[in-house]
């Protein structure tokens, strides 16, 4: 599940939860809603790597790897031209 490997991530990082609501402005309530309901997207995957030193990637069957990192989330004033 997701949300055990974003937890586990966050254990070997040093960091909890608490730091991940921060992260988000938001209450370790909604957090741990979040993460027991495994609701993820993209950019909070690629949040998420960035805040523990992490990368998010695909690995392609001949192992060549595609990154997605904090300049691959579309800025949010870009949100109303889609």
């Amino acid at each position: 599940m997701v949300s055990d490997k974003i937890r586990s991530i966050l254990a070997l990082a040093g960091k909890r939860p608490t730091d991940l609501a921060n992260l988000y402005g938001t209450s370790q309530q909604s957090m741990n809603n979040k993460l027991s309901q495994s609701r993820f997207s993209a950019e909070d995957l690629i949040r998420i790597a960035e805040f523990t030193g992490c990368k998010v990637a695909f690995i392609l069957p001949d192992g060549g790897q595609v990154f997605l990192s904090p300049d691959d989330i579309r800025p949010k004033d870009d949100e109303s031209k889609k």
